[in-house]
């Protein structure tokens, strides 16, 4: 009867430590989708691009994350030291320009316009360093149909490429984003006459007729709601130190009240900054916003480390959410979005985030109610976040120095 007893108990253990082990697994997966490998450092990258039109000529400024460009030419980076120096622009200049307009057209009624280079420079934007490249096309008239194509990284899923448009096109502006497998701009030159105010008894042969003025009709969906807010989605499923932080949130056991008000500050907060950034009203360097993001992660595993109880943990959410904000804002800066469409853009691109932070909380929430049912969750929790900890010094580190 002992020995059935202990075979019992060995059972028990056997079953108990499976479902730890399929517990760590289930986290570890969602760590491994949720998070990059150090093989796949560079799975965000974005480009710039502003287009002026007016009656003289069409001016295209392309503007590429430098890891990209080295990445696309590998040959460029003599050194091997990952950063595109002054030199290496200059003496592979010609294979640059290759890339640029062959991965670059314009077109006018289903015909490649020829480009001409101006100049190549390097700017910073979003604390990175991009090489901003201008080109110049012919003009364009009332009438013509053009369309825009962007072919970098086209077929490499591995990479979450995007390009945000702002256009001023005779005057008037419009803004879109390229992704995915949406990687043409169409844009329809329509005549408008300018109606001039006069008296009923003017005579039809004496009115003065004023000129014609461009109407720019977008005919593709890129700069649609729907576009901004899959921006938004891609933002923050590539934005791994804002979702560290909300797994550090979470990770601590609380009641579902504690984590509706986490979630809800949390929004609230980013929110805020979110819009208020855009809007040029706070403006902060984005070395000490991505400093300040990297201190919010190691702050809350310290928290769920020696903190015996976790109460409001509302507060200091809402204090970093508004910090983490400004991480998200500056995409969206450095479109430079005309005010009379930036509110359809805020909203959008702040509900893809949100979807996304929904469905990750949906998703660990029911695993981690699964976690504190354990006899070692206590002690998962601890070293989840120190792992937790250890990542974001690193990244603070980085970003200090």
């Amino acid at each position: 009867m002992f020995s059935s007893f202990n075979k019992i108990r060995q059972s028990h253990h056997f079953f108990e430590k499976d479902r730890l082990f399929g517990c760590i697994l289930s986290l570890m997966l969602i760590a491994f989708i949720a998070f990059p490998t150090l093989a796949d450092a560079h799975a965000y990258s974005a480009s710039y691009t502003k287009i002026t039109m007016d009656q003289e000529k069409t001016e295209l400024v392309f503007s590429l994350d430098t890891l990209s460009v080295i990445e696309l030419l590998p040959d460029i980076d003599l050194n091997k030291n990952w950063v595109l120096e002054k030199s290496e622009i200059k003496k592979e200049k010609h294979h640059i320009e290759e890339l640029i307009t062959e991965g670059l057209t314009l077109d006018k009624d289903n015909k490649e316009q020829t480009p001409k280079v101006e100049n190549m420079k390097l700017i910073k934007k979003e604390n990175k360093e991009f090489l901003s490249t201008t080109i110049l096309f012919p003009a364009f008239s009332p009438g013509d149909t053009i369309v825009y194509n962007d072919g970098f990284y086209f077929n490499d899923t591995g990479t979450n490429y995007v390009d945000l448009i702002s256009a001023s096109i005779m005057g008037q502006t419009s803004e879109a984003v390229l992704q995915g497998t949406e990687r043409t701009w169409t844009i329809l030159l329509t005549e408008v006459q300018q109606e001039q105010g006069q008296d009923q008894t003017t005579q039809p042969d004496t009115v003065e007729k004023q000129p014609e003025t461009v109407n720019p009709v977008q005919k593709s969906s890129t700069s649609s709601w729907f576009s901004f807010f899959k921006l938004g989605m891609l933002h923050i499923i590539t934005g791994y130190d804002h979702l560290l932080f909300l797994f550090a949130l979470l990770l601590r056991k609380q009641t579902i009240k504690q984590y509706i008000s986490i979630v809800t500050s949390f929004t609230l907060a980013h929110s805020i900054t979110l819009t208020l950034a855009v809007l040029g009203w706070i403006t902060l360097p984005s070395r000490f916003v991505e400093a300040a993001i990297a201190f919010s992660i190691c702050y809350v595993a310290m928290e769920n480390i020696f903190r015996k109880e976790i109460k409001h943990r509302w507060s200091i959410t809402f204090l970093f959410g508004l910090i983490h904000g400004l991480g998200f804002a500056s995409i969206l800066k450095e479109m430079e979005i005309a005010k009379s469409h930036l509110a359809v853009a805020l909203i959008n691109f702040n509900l893809g985030i949100e979807t996304v932070q929904l469905g990750i909380v949906l998703l660990l929430v029911p695993l981690l109610a699964y976690l504190y049912k354990l006899k070692l969750s206590r002690r998962i929790v601890q070293i989840g976040s120190l792992i937790i900890f250890i990542l974001g010094a690193i990244w603070l580190v980085e970003r200090i120095v």
